[in-house]
């Protein structure tokens, strides 16, 4: 990312078109994360928003040999959680496969269809995506948090310990609860629902 660490260069140095460039360049990767996060359109969109504007007072202290990218999603990541432990009694919704704006302000589609585009086949993935999305909003912030970062977003072990300050230890060592809780709520989930769990999946 040759041109992001050129525009981070330039935003530094006050060029406020640059660093509204790196917006148009990440905000459809920052929203999605929100949207693991936060839950519903409208949040996730607040959430994208105040990091951005954090990201911007703070440029001074980013240190351009570092991946801008991950800076932001470490910026959302530690509001959300601020923003969940001052009010830790609200419960987000889950909205995984909803649409969001593209740059060009058209909607993608979140939602994944089943390769073979057999109808079967894309009512159990809607099924699993819905699991998913609930057993997702009954854990606690911490183990939703480390599942997002590394599940979903795909971060190493390392990268998501720097990201939540917490050591490689209690990053492996949630990880692992949050798998087992994950797990645990699915399979009630979907007993309450009358339904067995997929079978051959992994909680993500």
């Amino acid at each position: 990312m040759d041109d992001a660490r050129v525009l981070v260069k330039k935003a530094q140095n006050n060029d406020l078109d640059a660093f509204e460039e790196l917006v148009r360049i990440y905000e459809n990767k920052v929203y999605a994360l929100c949207v693991h996060l936060a839950g519903s359109h409208a949040d996730a969109q607040d959430l994208a928003q105040e990091t951005f504007i954090r990201a911007y007072r703070s440029l001074g202290s980013f240190r351009r040999e570092a991946d801008f990218g991950t800076w932001l999603h470490r910026i959302a990541v530690n509001m959300w959680l601020n923003l969940r432990r001052k009010n830790s009694a609200r419960q987000a919704l889950y909205y995984l496969d909803e649409p969001y704006q593209s740059g060009d302000g058209s909607e993608v589609s979140r939602e994944i269809a089943g390769d073979s585009g057999d109808p079967l086949q894309m009512l159990e993935e809607k099924e699993y995506r819905g699991l998913v999305r609930a057993a997702l909003g009954d854990l606690s912030e911490e183990h939703r948090a480390v599942l997002v970062l590394r599940e979903i977003e795909g971060y190493s072990y390392e990268e998501v310990s720097r990201m939540l300050g917490c050591s490689l230890g209690t990053v492996k060592s949630r990880l692992s609860r949050a798998r087992g809780a994950m797990r645990r709520r699915m399979t009630d989930l979907a007993r309450e629902a009358g339904e067995a769990p997929p079978a051959g999946r992994e909680s993500r």
